[in-house]
C-alpha cells in the first residue's frame, strides 16, 4: 500500500512545483508574444510582413498548448503509475513467471515505458496532421508516419533493452562498484550511437544521397577544410517527404563524420547561406562544443550513478511507494521518477551553457566567411520558412533556449560586421 510520508509528499511537492512551472512558464511565453508578436522587429523588415508575422504568433500558440496538452498527460501518466498500486501488482504478476532478475526487470520497464509510448500517440497525430498540416508543413503520408512510429519503438526497444539489460546485469553480479561500470557503459553508449546514427540510424528514416549540386560541394569541401575539418560526405536527404521544415547538420564522430543538408533546405536558400550556416556548425566542431557538453553530461551523470547506488537499497523509498522488499530494477525505475522534477531544474543550466557555444560558432562563422551578412540572411529566412517565435518571453528564452533569441542574434552578427 502506498505510504503517505515525508519522502512522497516532499515528491509530489517537487513533481508539482516542476508541472506548474513548465505550465506557467509557457503560459508567459504565449502571453508575451501575443502582446508583442504584432510588430515586425526591425531587423526583419523587408523580410516578413504582418502577415507572416501573425502567422508565426498563431503557430507558436497552437504549438505550445498542444505540448501542454502532451506534458500534462505525461505527468498524470506517471503519477497514475505511482500512486495508483499498479506496480507492486505488475512485480507479483512477474514473481509468479519465475523469470530470472534481468529478463524480470526488462518486462518490468516495459510496461511503463509502453503506456508513455502509446498516451504520445494522440498528442503526435494532432501536432502532425492538424498543426504541422493546416500550416503547410507536414507532407508525411498516414502510411510512412505509421511507419515511423513502428521503426521509432523497434529502435527504442531495441537499444533501450541492451542498454537496460547490461545495467541490470552489472547490477546482480557487480553488486559494490555496478554504478561505476553503469556509467562508463552509460558513457560509451553515448559515443557509440554518435558514431553509428548516420550510417544506421538515421538512414533508415531518410534516403542520403550525395549533394547534387557540385559546384556547392566544392565550396562546402573548400570552407570546411579551411576551419581544418576533413569531412568523409556532403549528402542532402529527402526531408520534404515528412516536412517543409528546413535544416542543416552536422552528424556523426571521426569517420563517420558528415554534412547534412535537408532537400527543403537546398530549394530555399542560396548557396552562400548554405555555406554560412555550415561555417557555424564548422565552428562547433573547431571549438569541440559537442565533446564539451558530452563531458557535462557524462559528469552530471557520474554523479547520478554514484546516488543512485547509494539510494537503491534504500527500505524506505521501496515502502513508500508499496513495495514490501527492495527489488533493484524497481529501485532504479523509483529513482528515474524521483529525479524527474528535479532534472527539470537543471534545464536553465544546460541551456545557458548551450547558448554561450552558439554565440561561439556564430563568431567562428564570420571568421571564417568574413561577413555575417550572409548568416544573418540565412537565419531571416529560416525564421520566416519555419515560422519561429520572434518575440520569446526573456525568462522563458533564458530556461529553455538552446540558441539566443533570433533578434539578438541578428543584431549581434550585425555588430560583428559593423565593427
Amino acid at each position: 500500500m502506498i505510504q503517505y510520508n515525508i519522502l512522497l509528499i516532499s515528491f509530489l511537492v517537487f513533481f508539482l512545483i516542476s508541472s506548474f512551472s513548465r505550465w506557467s512558464l509557457t503560459r508567459i511565453n504565449v502571453a508575451h508574444l501575443r502582446k508583442f508578436g504584432h510588430n515586425v522587429p526591425e531587423v526583419f523588415k523587408g523580410e516578413i510582413d504582418s502577415e507572416t508575422l501573425a502567422r508565426m504568433t498563431d503557430y507558436t500558440v497552437d504549438s505550445s498548448r498542444v505540448g501542454s496538452f502532451a506534458s500534462f498527460a505525461d505527468d498524470i501518466v506517471l503519477l497514475l503509475i505511482l500512486l495508483s498500486g499498479f506496480l507492486p501488482w505488475y512485480v507479483n504478476i512477474i514473481f509468479s513467471c519465475k523469470l530470472n532478475f534481468v529478463l524480470s526487470g526488462l518486462i518490468f520497464f516495459a510496461a511503463p515505458a509502453l503506456i508513455g509510448f502509446i498516451v504520445k500517440i494522440p498528442f503526435n497525430l494532432y501536432s502532425t496532421f492538424v498543426i504541422e498540416k493546416n500550416y503547410g508543413f507536414s507532407t508525411i503520408s498516414m502510411k510512412l508516419w505509421i511507419a515511423d512510429l513502428i521503426k521509432n519503438l523497434i529502435i527504442s526497444v531495441v537499444m533501450g533493452g541492451i542498454l537496460l539489460g547490461s545495467f541490470l546485469v552489472l547490477i546482480h553480479f557487480a553488486k559494490t562498484t555496478w554504478w561505476l561500470w553503469g556509467w562508463f557503459l552509460f558513457a560509451s553508449f553515448q559515443l557509440l550511437i554518435l558514431w553509428l546514427y548516420p550510417i544506421l540510424i538515421a538512414p533508415l528514416f531518410n534516403k542520403y544521397e550525395p549533394v547534387r549540386d557540385q559546384d556547392l560541394k566544392d565550396k562546402i569541401i573548400s570552407i570546411m577544410g579551411k576551419a581544418g575539418l576533413k569531412i568523409k560526405g556532403v549528402y542532402q536527404i529527402d526531408a520534404g517527404r515528412r516536412s517543409k521544415h528546413t535544416n542543416a547538420y552536422f552528424t556523426g564522430l571521426g569517420k563517420t563524420k558528415r554534412i547534412v543538408l535537408y532537400d527543403t533546405l537546398l530549394a530555399s536558400h542560396s548557396g552562400d547561406e548554405i555555406l554560412s550556416v555550415l561555417a557555424h556548425e564548422a565552428g562547433h566542431w573547431k571549438k569541440k562544443h559537442i565533446m564539451k557538453q558530452l563531458a557535462v553530461i557524462e559528469a552530471l551523470s557520474f554523479f547520478v550513478f554514484f546516488i543512485a547506488y547509494y539510494l537503491i537499497n534504500w527500505s524506505f523509498m521501496y515502502q513508500t511507494f508499496g513495495f514490501d522488499q527492495n527489488i533493484s530494477y524497481v529501485g532504479l525505475f523509483l529513482l528515474s521518477a524521483l529525479f524527474k522534477p528535479i532534472s527539470f531544474f537543471f534545464t536553465p543550466f544546460m541551456s545557458v551553457i548551450s547558448r554561450k557555444f552558439e554565440v561561439e560558432a556564430d563568431t567562428y562563422s564570420n571568421q571564417l566567411t568574413g561577413s555575417t551578412k550572409h548568416l544573418s540572411s540565412a537565419l531571416k529566412r529560416l525564421a520566416k520558412d519555419n515560422l519561429a517565435n520572434l518575440y520569446p518571453h526573456p525568462l522563458y528564452a533564458w530556461f529553455y533556449y538552446s540558441h539566443p533569441p533570433l533578434i539578438d542574434r541578428i543584431e549581434y552578427l550585425q555588430r560583428m560586421d559593423d565593427n
